[in-house]
């Protein structure tokens, strides 16, 4: 990976042309506790238009979340923004220090998110005014030396593709995170600490909960299951640790867990499914030296995810690992898959948000930022893909 990618620095709403749709609930990253990616109704079927937009002041590396007709949205300027969902006009923004690249989670009344110095942060949902802050230990990037095959192979590199923070959950009275001083913490919803576990590495990761278990994948190249209530390892799983990829190990992505399995793609080139109860691996899904960056939606017998440099949205049998079919993103995927109706939504690093029919793999529409259709830095082909020259 070489060149800049298109970052927004906007929050858009899209409409079906001459229909109003309402913004689906997201009270937390991918939809709820257990990551599944998975929506209620549908989203908009046709080419879409705008209904509003919003300004922030840095890139936007997160995922919203849509509570009460209340649209929270955090940036790399450190703000974290209130807005109506029905006229894009803002509430209120709460100012971090350092800039914000965790998706918020509201739950009860409270916002949660983690900042870029590593804390779990609470704010009241309705007036933006902070409520508590649990501070770790530390926060730093994933590094190793030589990685990505920059030199000299004994220098440690910080990775500049580790963009973004855990994404806090919050079950059964619990704010499960990952921090990048290497631990997984549960901490009250009063804010104090209730359990931390230790893993090898840095946990940007997103837990997911279910059944009174937490999932997360680490740096170090594990997935690990922990007693939500105790913090006590049930299981853990070792994926693929690769030298030939130039130290691209670890889960940067988040597990989804759907029925009994835990389906997670890593950075050493594969979707795995793993045995909820027993971390036992299913099968395992390779996708010749890509990142899987995208935590998967799992629907109907289908898991759906997808890669960075090869820039494909696929969809697997949940079953087997069998690929059922490719879609062409012309660019690098790091945005999880949400499915509504019959459609996958997900955007890619060329600006593009792509609607895809679910059962056929085929394009139903496409959506272009503002940023993207400029190409004020000429990263893009006359195509929209992104020109690797």
């Amino acid at each position: 990976m070489t060149r800049s990618h298109v970052r927004s620095r906007t929050v858009v709403v899209l409409l079906l042309a001459g229909a109003s749709v309402a913004a689906q609930a997201q009270s937390t990253f991918h939809g709820d506790a257990a990551r599944t990616g998975v929506f209620a109704g549908t989203g908009p079927t046709g080419t879409p238009t705008v209904a509003w937009r919003f300004e922030t002041a840095g890139p936007i590396v997160t995922t919203p979340a849509v509570v009460d007709g209340v649209v929270y949205v955090a940036s790399l300027s450190g703000h974290l923004h209130a807005v109506d969902a029905g006229t894009g006009k803002e509430r209120w923004n709460f100012k971090s220090r350092m800039p914000i690249a965790s998706s918020p989670t509201v739950a009860d009344g409270v916002v949660y998110f983690v900042s870029s110095a590593g804390s779990l942060a609470a704010l009241d949902a309705r007036s933006g005014e902070p409520r508590w802050v649990y501070a770790v230990e530390h926060e730093r990037r994933f590094e190793k030396p030589g990685l990505h095959g920059y030199g000299p192979s004994a220098q440690t590199i910080p990775d500049a593709w580790d963009m973004f923070v855990s994404s806090p959950v919050v079950a059964d009275g619990r704010v499960h995170f990952g921090s990048g001083d290497g631990s997984v913490y549960a901490v009250g919803t009063d804010g104090v600490l209730l359990w931390k576990f230790a893993t090898g590495d840095v946990v940007h990761g997103s837990p997911a909960v279910a059944n009174g278990v937490v999932y997360i994948g680490s740096y170090d190249g594990r997935v690990y299951a922990l007693d939500a209530a105790s913090g006590q390892q049930k299981w853990v799983f070792q994926g693929g640790l690769d030298p030939a990829l130039h130290n691209q190990q670890g889960f940067q992505a988040s597990p989804a867990v759907v029925d009994g399995v835990v389906y997670v793609g890593s950075r050493d080139a594969h979707v795995y499914a793993l045995d909820a109860a027993t971390g036992r691996k299913r099968w395992d899904y390779p996708t010749s030296k890509s990142w899987v960056n995208t935590t998967p939606a799992v629907r109907d017998g289908l898991v759906y995810a997808a890669t960075s440099d090869s820039s494909r949205f696929f969809a697997l049998d949940a079953r087997t690992g069998r690929l059922r079919f490719n879609f062409d993103a012309r660019a690098y995927v790091f945005s999880s898959p949400a499915l509504a109706g019959s459609l996958a939504y997900f955007g890619a690093h060329n600006g593009h948000l792509y609607a895809v029919d679910t059962a056929s793999g085929r394009l139903a529409w496409e959506f272009a930022t503002e940023a993207a259709r400029a190409d004020a830095q000429g990263l893009l082909d006359p195509e929209g893909r992104l020109d690797r020259a």
